[in-house]
């Protein structure tokens, strides 16, 4: 029997002083099967964030179910358009809590010039200490690379997030090089 558990997916976001830049690899996996290698799977949000720049936003597990927690999430955002912390804890406890949202099988990176955070649906809230985050299926390769990087250069973040897919497309079967990279600053 074939597995149907959709794998795939590398996110990385990294700040620098001025900048923030988050990274998506495009491949989306089915089984053992690449279904699609063009995937997008970061977005920009315009008009919120720190002096209204704009949000970035990335996100790993089941698409259907990434695409209803981004509606959540712009409905918090809505609300609160230059706090994002405020807006992700209010997606954080309407994820844990709400049956439906419950069920939602993904996780998310969302950043703007003064924050970054992961968000899942366990109800965690975590704020890298050193600016770098990562989801998915080659997050922790990304995410080693982009340390890598992060220490001994000085690349501007879209460059770290850049090369660190990269890297991780070259050893995460589930991470390809169809790479999308956004940025505020």
């Amino acid at each position: 029997m074939q597995d149907t558990t959709f794998k795939a997916t590398t996110i990385l976001s990294a700040r620098r002083p001025g900048e923030v830049a988050m990274s998506g690899d495009g491949q989306v996996t089915l089984g053992s099967t690449i279904a699609k290698p063009d995937a997008v799977k970061v977005r920009k949000l315009e008009k919120f964030g720190h002096e209204r720049k704009g949000v970035l936003v990335g996100f790993a597990g089941a698409a259907a179910d990434a695409f209803a927690l981004m509606e959540h999430f712009e409905k918090h955002l809505e609300a609160s358009p230059t706090n994002l912390r405020r807006a992700s804890i209010g997606l954080a406890r309407l994820w844990r809590t709400d049956r439906a949202l419950r069920r939602l099988e993904s996780m998310m990176i969302v950043a703007d010039l003064e924050v970054t955070l992961m968000v899942s649906g366990q109800g965690d809230l975590i704020e890298p200490t050193d600016g770098l985050c990562a989801i998915g299926s080659g997050g922790s390769f990304a995410l080693s690379a982009a340390r890598g990087l992060m220490h001994h250069g000085e690349l501007a973040a879209p460059a770290i997030c850049e090369q660190a897919l990269r890297i991780a497309a070259g050893i995460c079967i589930y991470t390809n090089d169809s790479i999308t990279t956004l940025s505020v600053s």
